[in-house]
C-alpha cells in the first residue's frame, strides 16, 4: 500500500495519467484527513477551485490542493511529535494517567478526523494548517467557552455521529465536533443543553 508521500509524488507527475493524479489525491486522504474524508476533499476542492466530481481538474489546482495538504499535514505530524516527547517525559517523572487530551488525541492519531465535521459540506475556510493550528493552540492552553478554529459560541450537543467519539459539541458554524478538552464543564454543558433545546 502506497505512503502519503508515494501518493503525493503521483499527483505531481506530469507523465501521470490525470485521472490518476486524481484518485492518488484522493488516496492522500486514507492517509491524512482532518475533516474525515469526504469533508476534507471537499474543502480541498473548494479552496483550490474544482468540483469535487470533476474527474479531470486542472492538474495546477490538483497540486495546489495537495500542497494544502501537506502543509496542514506538516503541522499535525509535528504536534504530534511534540506530544510524544511530552508523554515520554511525564512518564519519566511518574506521571503515568493519561489525561482528558491524550485521550482526544488515542482517537486521532495520524491525523485523520481531529477537527471532524460529521456534515461533509460544512467545514472551516480557512487553510487546513491554519485550522490545526489554532486547534493545536487551544489543546495547549485552559479551556475556553467557544470553538477552537472559528470562535463560534454556539455548540449544539449531537449524536450518531460517523466518528469516535459517537456525540460530542459541534460548532454550528464552521462544522467541526469540538474536541472536548479544549471546552470547560459549563461550555459542555450549555452544548448538551442546546441539543435538548433544539430537539424538543
Amino acid at each position: 500500500m502506497a505512503g502519503f508521500r508515494s501518493l503525493a509524488r503521483q499527483v505531481r507527475d506530469p507523465l501521470s495519467d490525470l485521472a490518476l493524479r486524481r484518485y492518488s489525491l484522493r488516496k492522500c486522504l486514507e492517509r491524512f484527513a482532518p475533516y474525515g474524508h469526504r469533508a476534507t476533499w471537499d474543502h480541498l476542492c473548494s479552496r483550490a477551485g474544482f468540483d469535487p466530481e470533476d474527474r479531470s481538474p486542472d492538474p495546477a489546482r490538483l497540486v495546489a490542493a495537495l500542497e494544502e495538504l501537506e502543509e496542514a499535514r506538516a503541522v499535525w505530524l509535528a504536534y504530534e511529535v511534540a506530544f510524544a516527547e511530552r508523554r515520554r517525559k511525564e512518564k519519566h517523572d511518574g506521571l503515568r494517567s493519561p489525561g482528558s487530551v491524550d485521550d482526544w488525541h488515542r482517537l486521532t492519531w495520524g491525523g485523520f478526523g481531529v477537527a471532524w465535521c460529521d456534515d461533509p459540506s460544512v467545514h472551516p475556510t480557512e487553510p487546513l494548517a491554519e485550522v490545526l493550528r489554532r486547534l493545536i493552540t487551544a489543546l495547549e492552553r485552559d479551556p475556553g467557552a467557544c470553538c477552537p478554529v472559528c470562535t463560534g459560541t454556539r455548540l449544539v450537543w449531537q449524536h450518531d455521529l460517523a466518528h469516535e467519539p459517537s456525540s460530542g459539541p459541534v460548532c454550528t458554524h464552521c462544522g467541526i465536533v469540538v474536541p472536548r478538552p479544549v471546552l470547560t464543564p459549563m461550555a459542555l454543558a450549555e452544548a448538551r443543553l442546546a441539543r435538548v433545546l433544539v430537539s424538543a
